[in-house]
């Protein structure tokens, strides 16, 4: 991510008049209501509310980066996965440090647990190379995930996205295209950036932001092989998040249930931090202009990231304060809805 910055009710008096179509349309009302006062206008019986269901706990803080620290600095976007020796892996792109150009890198740190505070710091994990397509320390957003025995990374290079592989998961090598550059893709408005990679059936979704003419967007595109990609299809814009250049950063997707997508939107950072939550039954499409029937609610965390472990799900956020990283449970939950009238 860049720098960023009622419904009134109905009332029926006359129940016995109704009868049993009269009585369908007052428990429709009766939904849609429900689902406004839960925040958000989503069919009523398919989407979830996902609500921070406990306390947080700090897993990383203001790192130590040597010579290259800063009083600003601020760790932002991150990954949290678990190695292949069970260890769990954060790494953070560091913004406002005394790296030269656009002033980012990585940093990584590893628990043994996912529910420890206070991870271990391991020191700079990756810096900007020009050689390979990236601008001066331009990282961004790192985002790993697993296909089959390897690890993968995707991240922003500052105007594309690349990507590295690993074994261990820990230690990463950048995959360089027949140009010898990592570049997989990006928008011609440039700073394209926070990618996130889904496998939906036998596809690969990657979804990731920019923002041009200054209009933030969340984009996806579909590959087979990780290697090859579809052309761009804006999948959320607009609509009660605002249109503005980042009001569309760090999409996160998860398939809930088969068929059933749930996208993370955020819009700011610190402590206004906001991300709207919206639902869709098409991975393409999360309301794009007009959020209707998309919008569940909102959260005050900034770029979240959602974490499935034993059954269990979490979600890892920033620290209102911008200087480290946080972790609490994440549960999905019904509306209650009302019985039907006799």
């Amino acid at each position: 991510m860049n720098e960023s910055f009622d419904q009134s009710s109905g009332r029926c008096a006359a129940r016995g008049f109704l009868g049993k179509a009269g009585s369908a349309f007052v428990v429709a009302s009766l939904l849609s209501q429900l689902a406004v006062a839960a925040g958000g206008d989503a069919a009523a019986g398919q989407a979830l509310q996902p609500r921070i269901a406990g306390d947080w706990w700090q897993i990383a803080g203001d790192p130590d980066l040597g010579e290259l620290t800063a009083t600003n600095q601020q760790p932002v976007d991150f990954a949290i996965w678990q190695a292949a020796d069970g260890a769990w892996q954060l790494w953070s792109c560091i913004r406002r440090t005394k790296e030269a150009g656009n002033t980012r890198l990585f940093h990584r740190w590893e628990s043994a647990s996912l529910t420890d505070s206070h991870w271990k710091p391991m020191g700079i994990a990756l810096r900007a190379d020009a050689t390979f397509g990236e601008k001066p320390d331009g990282l961004q957003a790192p985002f790993v995930f697993r296909d089959a025995a390897r690890f993968v990374m995707f991240y922003g290079g500052w105007e594309d996205i690349g990507s590295a592989s690993s074994t261990d998961g820990k230690r990463f090598e950048r995959q360089l295209n027949v140009d010898g550059k990592v570049t997989l893709f990006g928008e011609g408005s440039g700073n394209t950036r926070d990618p996130m990679v889904i496998r939906i059936g036998d596809v690969w979704h990657c979804y990731y932001t920019a923002h041009p003419q200054n209009t933030g967007a969340d984009y996806c595109r579909t590959s087979h092989d990780l290697r090859a990609w579809s052309a761009p299809r804006v999948v959320a814009r607009g609509g009660r998040a605002g249109s503005g250049s980042f009001s569309a950063e760090c999409p996160f997707v998860v398939e809930l249930e088969p068929g059933k997508f749930y996208l993370f939107r955020t819009q700011r950072y610190g402590k206004d931090a906001q991300t709207s939550v919206y639902f869709s039954g098409d991975p393409l499409d999360f309301g794009v202009d007009n959020d209707e029937g998309h919008f569940l609610r909102t959260l005050p965390v900034a770029a979240p990231e959602i974490i499935h472990y034993k059954d269990h799900r979490f979600i890892a956020a920033l620290l209102p304060s911008l200087k480290g990283i946080q972790v609490s449970q994440l549960s999905w939950e019904k509306l209650k809805l009302p019985a039907a009238p006799k």
